[in-house]
């Protein structure tokens, strides 16, 4: 089940942000109370998100507002890029290559880059090489990780052919786990796909939540091979097809589920 804290970043990704990125704490608890989430729970959990950066907040008569901050709206920019990318990257047949020689006393500045590679799609071929298909020297070196050092090099390189790309990235990923999680997701979400057209007020809310937040984490650990790369038989294709699908279809009474609590429309996007 979804923590409070990350429905609190759902509700905003997709609707919250689009009210001036601000919402009265009783609108708030009330949505959340769709959830399951207590008042107290509530309090307690933004009080929390605000010492830690997430809000600002200011009183209005006996209500308090709170305000996402733009450090967070860039982490919901970001977030709502990678969650909506197509599924795979085009590909011109090379690799971008990363080489670090980063010391043990280095570990933070090492652990920080394997984040950001990670984050951009890159995998681990060995301890200090990482791969990703496709032209991505520029993505590197805007990371600050790149920029405060001199011994990380950024290369571009081709394989023997398709079988070494093909083994190359099942070096760099573990695909066949990754394809068994999409498989479940697929098969979780089936006979949500059936009903979405039926679902209205709060339960649309829940289950379009309850949808990206299973779904959110895959753009962490899928590198979206290109076709040629992929194994066969692929379930990735169908899990983001019917991802994106269902989450449309239920954008509409989720949106005007949170509209009529905020007293404010929603103008949110579907992707």
């Amino acid at each position: 089940m979804a923590t409070p804290r990350s429905l609190i970043l759902d509700l905003f990704g997709d609707y919250l942000r689009y009210t001036d990125a601000e919402v009265r704490l009783g609108h708030l608890t009330s949505l959340l109370g769709d959830f399951g989430v207590a008042p107290a729970t509530v309090r307690v959990t933004l009080s929390r998100l605000r010492r830690e950066g997430w809000f600002t907040s200011r009183r209005e008569g006996r209500e308090t507002v709170y305000t996402l901050s733009d450090e967070m709206l860039g982490v919901l920019d970001e977030g709502r890029r990678r969650i909506f990318a197509p599924p795979a990257v085009a590909w011109d047949g090379g690799w971008t290559m990363v080489i670090y020689q980063l010391s043990e006393a280095e570990r933070a500045e090492r652990d920080e880059l394997r984040k950001r590679l990670a984050w951009l799609g890159f995998g681990s071929l060995s301890t200090s090489t990482w791969l990703a298909p496709g032209e991505r020297t520029a993505e590197v070196d805007a990371l600050d990780a790149v920029r405060r050092t001199d011994r990380v090099d950024v290369l571009r390189c081709r394989s023997r052919g398709l079988e070494h790309d093909r083994d190359l990235a099942r070096r760099c990923w573990d695909l066949d786990d990754l394809a068994t999680q999409y498989d479940a997701f697929v098969a979780q979400h089936r006979d949500l796909e059936g009903r979405a057209g039926d679902l209205t007020g709060a339960d649309a809310l829940v289950a379009r939540t309850d949808l990206i937040a299973t779904f959110r984490h895959f753009p962490f650990l899928d590198p979206r091979l290109p076709e040629q790369v992929r194994p066969d038989g692929w379930p990735g294709e169908e899990a983001h097809r019917l991802f994106a699908d269902v989450h449309r279809r239920l954008g509409p009474p989720a949106r005007e589920h949170v509209a009529a609590v905020v007293g404010r429309s929603i103008e949110s996007p579907d992707v």
